[in-house]
């Protein structure tokens, strides 16, 4: 996999990745699109996200929506990097049982999530989810 981040001016950044994509970011702290950060907070609530729902419909479960709220925590002095990612699912869908869900939500942290799999060797990673009607 290969990407290209190329300045613009002042702090303003344009990724394009491998498949053709680009993406603006904003090295000052997110004015006028998402940060470095963000798009690493981002990235990780993504994967994870797409691990949750294939193994939600893996097991046979039909859902209707899935959403991922992260929350963080970061060290104060430079590098700023996060200490503490939580993911919270908010998912919906027919006949979800509380067993499927926590095993899928804990996999994709744990096994799958090739995103959080990184970023859990420097921080603490968790989740929490709940099923919503």
């Amino acid at each position: 996999m290969e990407a290209e981040v190329k300045w613009v001016d002042e702090f303003t950044f344009i990724g394009k990745s491998q498949s053709g994509h680009a993406v603006v970011m904003d090295g000052n702290g997110g004015d006028t699109a998402p940060s470095p950060m963000e798009m690493v907070l981002m990235a990780a609530g993504g994967c994870s996200s797409v691990d949750v729902v294939d193994g939600l419909k893996s097991a046979g479960k039909e859902v209707k929506s899935c959403t991922a709220k992260l929350t963080t925590e970061r060290r104060e002095t430079a590098p700023r990097i996060f200490t503490r990612i939580n993911i919270h699912f908010e998912i919906s869908g027919t006949e979800l049982d509380a067993t499927t869900v926590e095993k899928v939500t804990r996999d994709s942290l744990d096994k799958y999530c090739s995103v959080c799999l990184m970023l859990g060797e420097g921080l603490e990673m968790t989740h929490s989810w709940e099923l919503v009607a």
